[in-house]
């Protein structure tokens, strides 16, 4: 870098700040626009988009029902939030922290709304008691590994994903400073793969089913296109784990939910019934 930045005494918004996403990020909270969510015929109504955070909910939603939690059905409304959707007021409602995925229970006496994706995972597991441990020191290594990729994640995402892929400009202080965590987030994955075959042991869990679709994606190659950049092919034992998990029907279901991009066969923008899924690939995407 040869320019230096000197920041003001006082930070401003300026239009443009955010590279790609400038148009929807801003400084502020709250609702922009009136807008009702709709609301399915199922106890369970979620309103996400197929991001690696709401593929973390449906994939959940998909095990439970092939569990046979008939409970656990749900409508998946699609929300665009490149066009700014999740600043309805129906959303914030939800949501008011403004990011998919939002979850509202209306199985409850007055309707619960869940938010935050492993938040929503604990409150399903608990729920259906099922994927979380019963043996308490079990539990506790899963929610270990859920807070961890809470926690973690977000130097992978806004991070490492945000400069490498989506800033105006390639930097290399940043690049070079969250690849470097990146690859140690890699490295001990990789390390606790290595000797257990699922994230928090010997059973699949909700911990399985938050890391997946972010470090199994970048592993693979399906996000920020930095695979070769980050040695992925490295990472043996993560790569086991990732093919592994991929392999199960409700993952693969899970994927396709509230997914608007792609090839036509990989779309389901909406989910109302497990009947969706054989739909034609047009009548999947026309909404």
């Amino acid at each position: 870098m040869t320019d230096t930045y000197t920041p003001p005494k006082v930070w401003t918004h300026e239009a443009g700040n955010g590279g790609q996403f400038a148009n929807i990020n801003r400084p502020t909270a709250g609702a922009t626009h009136d807008k009702d969510l709709p609301v399915g015929e199922h106890p369970l109504q979620l309103y996400s988009l197929g991001t690696p955070n709401g593929v973390k909910v449906t994939v959940m939603l998909e095990e439970l029902l092939a569990l046979g939690h008939s409970g656990a059905e749900y409508d998946a409304w699609l929300i665009k939030i490149g066009d700014g959707e999740q600043f309805g007021s129906g959303f914030v409602g939800a949501n008011p922290n403004s990011k998919i995925p939002a979850l509202v229970d209306h199985s409850t006496k007055v309707p619960t709304r869940v938010f935050e994706s492993g938040s929503i995972l604990l409150y399903l597991a608990d729920k259906f008691g099922a994927f979380l441990p019963k043996d308490p020191a079990k539990r506790t290594e899963a929610l270990n590994w859920l807070f961890w990729q809470v926690g973690a994640t977000p130097y992978l995402g806004g991070g490492f994903g945000h400069f490498y892929a989506y800033a105006p400009e390639k930097m290399e202080y940043p690049i070079d400073r969250y690849t470097m965590e990146v690859k140690r987030q890699l490295d001990l994955l990789d390390q606790q793969l290595a000797s257990n075959q699922f994230i928090a042991g010997d059973e699949y869990t909700i911990a399985d089913m938050a890391v997946w679709p972010w470090y199994g994606a970048l592993v693979r190659n399906l996000v920020y296109e930095a695979a070769e950049f980050l040695d992925a092919e490295s990472y043996k034992h993560i790569h086991r784990w990732t093919d592994e998990i991929a392999e199960r029907e409700p993952v693969q279901r899970g994927r396709r939910v509230n997914r608007a991009w792609g090839p036509e066969e990989s779309q389901l923008p909406e989910r109302h019934s497990a009947s969706d899924f054989d739909a034609p690939p047009a009548e999947k995407v026309a909404s």
